[in-house]
């Protein structure tokens, strides 16, 4: 089977309402993160970045990580970060598949099944695995290697996710 993982909102300056507890639960689950990461280079599984386009419209997604590796949450952004030649692309909504290219890129790519890891778990993280379900994706969350910002909601949406929308949550 054709895996990717798939980070989802990893680049961000925390610097929201719900920052400080995210980032936290960055911190925490920053050791899953990095494995998750260093099995699928060590593997040759694509890796794709998308991110929170955090109000810029411009595309520049090399100036939201600099941004993002400047800021409060700096030193988390560095050791999560894209490498030259990974996939990053830029999403408006919660959803990695709304109103992105991701879909075309994951068929281009021959990927069967994604394999979910990133923030947060209980709203970015379980609507892309419900819309990858949608578009005939198979779906695995990385829980261990998924921040939260409510660990009662995050434990009520990874339930939902495996049994009702189908997806494996390891």
């Amino acid at each position: 089977m054709n895996d990717a993982l798939l980070v989802i909102d990893v680049v961000s300056d925390f610097g929201h309402e719900d920052g400080g507890t995210l980032l936290a639960s960055f911190r925490e689950r920053l050791p899953a993160m990095r494995d998750a990461l260093a099995r699928a280079r060590a593997d040759g599984t694509p890796v794709v970045y998308v991110n929170d386009h955090h109000g810029r419209w411009d595309g520049d997604a090399r100036g939201l990580i600099e941004e993002a590796l400047g800021g409060h949450g700096g030193d988390v952004v560095a050791e999560l970060a894209p490498r030259p030649g990974e996939a990053f692309l830029l999403k408006p909504r919660y959803s990695a598949f709304d109103h992105t290219a991701l879909e075309l890129l994951l068929r281009e790519l021959g990927v069967e099944r994604l394999l979910l890891a990133g923030g947060a778990t209980e709203a970015c993280i379980v609507q892309t695995g419900i819309d990858a379900r949608e578009v005939g994706f198979k779906v695995t969350i990385l829980a261990g290697a998924c921040a939260t910002i409510d660990e009662e909601l995050e434990q009520i949406s990874l339930r939902y996710a495996e049994q009702v929308a189908g997806m494996y949550v390891e």
